[in-house]
């Protein structure tokens, strides 16, 4: 039989499909990648420059600077605007559910005084409550006669002309505990600031002083350190009859003084 001429299918173009594009059609492209290629190494230099720099400075202290230490001082005063008192009772009673309702009671009507008078639920605080028993020492023996419970309340006063009258009513309520009258600032930050801007200027002019004796110039600040003390203040105090006479106690808040004390690091060249 004779045999059929069967067609070959044409073979594809491959350089129609090939994923560079030519040379004379496609110019731009091939800047292109130039381009991007250059900038590839440029990046990948800087990369291990960078690198090569940290390895050298591995294990090596920084470099010194020459640097002056400088303390300085500053104060401020200011008048106390609140204090604090401690107020109690003491009671003794043959058994411990007679001492703490005779004391409970007396207490209970000492801080309702106190709440009359207009001070906030929130500004009277339980600070001590404590039962123990008494001893009576007898032929070498020891034994229990009864016991005591004690209670004491911190109340903070924010008009400080109710001071005297707050005192005054403890010692009219039966408080035979009374103690701890100090007078702070209920927002101390502004006279700390102060005190501080005080201490800045009084680094900076010894630090000039003495870069001035040195022969040196002074240069940036690179470091601080502050310390403040804000104390609390005991007032002074006069009372007669605290237990019990209406005579009101005379109290003088006095001044309260904030102290900053800083360090400051200055270069020097």
């Amino acid at each position: 039989m004779p045999q059929k001429n069967v067609k070959k299918p044409k073979k594809e173009n491959m350089d129609n499909k090939s994923f560079w594009p030519k040379w004379p059609g496609q110019k731009m492209f091939y800047v292109l990648m130039g381009i991007v290629l250059v900038y590839a190494i440029v990046y990948l230099a800087v990369i291990i420059q960078n690198n090569l720099k940290e390895f050298e400075y591995i294990g090596l202290a920084d470099r010194e600077r020459d640097t002056i230490s400088i303390e300085g001082e500053g104060k401020a005063i200011g008048t106390p605007d609140i204090a604090t008192v401690n107020a109690g009772m003491v009671t003794e009673a043959k058994t411990v559910l007679e001492a703490q309702d005779a004391n409970t009671e007396k207490m209970n009507s000492l801080i309702a005084e106190f709440k009359k008078m207009g001070l906030d639920s929130g500004d009277i605080q339980t600070v001590d409550y404590s039962i123990w028993p008494k001893y009576e020492y007898k032929e070498g023996a020891s034994n229990i006669v009864g016991y005591t419970v004690s209670q004491s309340v911190q109340i903070k006063i924010r008009d400080t002309a109710k001071i005297s009258l707050v005192l005054a009513a403890a010692g009219q309520a039966g408080a035979n505990q009374v103690s701890g009258v100090q007078f702070g600032i209920d927002d101390p930050d502004g006279l700390k600031e102060e005190a501080r801007l005080e201490a800045l200027v009084d680094a900076k002019q010894k630090a000039q002083d003495l870069a001035q004796a040195l022969g040196v110039s002074l240069g940036k600040v690179v470091g601080f350190s502050e310390y403040t003390y804000s104390p609390t203040t005991k007032g002074y105090l006069e009372y007669d009859g605290l237990g019990g006479a209406g005579e009101a106690p005379q109290v003088e808040t006095g001044s309260l003084e904030i102290d900053s004390n800083v360090t400051v690091i200055y270069e020097i060249y």
